[in-house]
């Protein structure tokens, strides 16, 4: 795997460079090296071996990142948890990813199986034996050896794991280090949590280029100015965040010409960014470089558009421009982009092994054109899926939690624009009598933060189309004139 030799390199060369700062701790090269390699050795302790995977049930940050690479030092594939998530989602997660193992902060939680190896960070009796100092003894992956599992949302009501190869990974570290210019003496700001494939770049991208990450204290996200200050007084000079906290900052960060002096490039991704938001940052920030990514997390980044500013005013919506990471583009008849090349993934992970798709090309769902110029243009889902503060949300997951709750008949959830977001969530109940505080609650015990519709709208009955199913187009229609609860 091309990070790791990019790491073993800089831990020998440049061992004092910083790689990782939270917080106001920091990790040099040095220390990452030794640190991932009492992991692994803590792993192999716990009977993991090459293709085995490992789950983590930490935030992010320098703990997280370190298990990351001590759980590749191991041949093993790591397994990101949000651990924001409820127990029952969790459970579900590892009960079909089946980890050798699971490393987290304390006592074992009730929901974790003890088939399931617990190991706790904080112990420091699994954390004796020094490293063995010799890079002979890392494991070194072929190119098709899983890396990582990422879970997203998932349309049979269950989250789905996308398995992402130490291939897919290394070409996408190729081409955004080259792409965007990255070198040692970057800045890079990271916030997006690890099971996002956002952080793909924080922790990969940056390290193969010996850059500097530093990890974005998470209470600043809901004051703007206050986290525009922290990038001026950590120096940042890149950051790849969703256009949900952009659109934010433009806003309300006082942005402006003399801010954010060393900032180089943002690049954002997840999500559509309206366009008067993005117009308002490239005002703000006339000096930086922006740059449109886009792509599912099968694909990772499939595409991307270089923002041109003196096109924005005469725009409808923006590029996503052409091929990213070596990948091959095609429309097929019914106008939906099909993606091959080595940025996909190896298929999705289901009960303990993975399940190909119908390679070589991957249908995205997303339907798409050229515009005059031969650039791709975004025209919306295939399919229902809602992307929602660069989260991707099926809303068959939702719609099957909330017909769990005993007063409701049936539901349907909807994306609703929203200037910051992208989308909100609205979820339309028909039931007798449905105690929408209940619901509320229920839904916090069941669903991630994110998958939380922020308002409810109660029908007698959903409209229909005359094959029978729900008439998806009429309920949006209909939300917006019934009253909100």
């Amino acid at each position: 795997m091309l990070v790791i030799d990019s790491l073993l390199r800089h831990q020998f060369y440049e061992p004092g460079r910083t790689a990782f700062s939270e917080n106001g701790r920091e990790v040099s090269y040095r220390s990452l090296f030794e640190h991932a390699e009492r992991i692994r050795n803590v792993l192999l302790h716990h009977g993991v071996r090459p293709g085995d995977r490992v789950a983590l049930l930490l935030a992010r940050g320098i703990d997280a990142a370190c298990c990351i690479y001590g759980t590749l030092f191991a041949g093993a594939c790591y397994v990101p948890l949000d651990v924001q998530n409820p127990a029952l989602r969790l459970s579900f997660i590892i009960g079909d990813v089946q980890p050798r193992c699971m490393i987290g902060h304390g006592e074992r939680p009730q929901w974790c199986s003890s088939a399931v190896e617990w190991i706790d960070i904080n112990d420091p009796e699994f954390f004796e034996d020094e490293p063995e100092g010799d890079v002979d003894v890392i494991y070194r992956p072929g190119p098709e050896e899983l890396a990582a599992i990422l879970y997203t949302s998932g349309s049979t009501g269950n989250p789905k794991g996308v398995a992402i190869s130490c291939r897919a990974i290394d070409a996408f570290v190729v081409w955004s280090s080259t792409t965007f210019g990255i070198t040692d003496t970057d800045r890079i700001a990271a916030l997006a949590p690890f099971h996002f494939d956002l952080s793909l770049f924080d922790l990969f991208t940056s390290v193969h280029c010996a850059a500097h990450t530093c990890f974005v204290p998470q209470s600043l996200t809901l004051s703007p100015a206050k986290l525009v200050a922290w990038l001026e007084e950590m120096a940042v000079t890149s950051w790849y965040t969703v256009p949900a906290m952009l659109a934010f900052l433009a806003m309300r960060g006082r942005l402006g010409p003399d801010r954010l002096p060393r900032m180089k490039r943002i690049l954002f991704a997840g999500e559509v960014f309206p366009l008067p938001g993005l117009m308002k940052l490239a005002d703000a920030l006339p000096d930086v470089e922006l740059y449109n990514l886009f792509g599912p997390t099968e694909s990772n980044v499939c595409t991307y558009w270089p923002v041109m500013r003196h096109r924005l005013a005469d725009l409808e919506t923006i590029p996503i421009g052409g091929a990213a990471c070596n990948a091959e583009l095609m429309i097929n008849d019914d106008g939906e982009l099909l993606v091959s090349g080595p940025c996909l993934m190896s298929g999705y992970w289901q009960n303990g092994d993975v399940r190909a798709v119908d390679f070589p090309w991957y249908h995205t769902g997303d339907r798409v054109s050229y515009n005059e110029l031969g650039e791709l243009l975004y025209l919306g889902r295939m399919d229902r899926m809602i992307k929602s503060s660069g989260y991707r949300i099926e809303p068959a997951e939702i719609e099957v939690v909330i017909n769990r709750f005993e007063q409701v008949q049936c539901s349907v959830v909807i994306g609703e624009s929203d200037p910051i977001s992208g989308q909100r969530l609205v979820a339309v109940v028909v039931g007798q009598g449905v105690e929408l505080d209940g619901l509320r609650i229920y839904l916090k015990q069941n669903l991630a933060t994110y998958m939380q519709p922020y308002r409810f709208v109660q029908l007698d009955a959903l409209p229909l189309l005359s094959n029978g199913k729900v008439d998806h187009r009429a309920v949006a229609g209909m939300i917006q004139e019934r009253h909100v609860e």
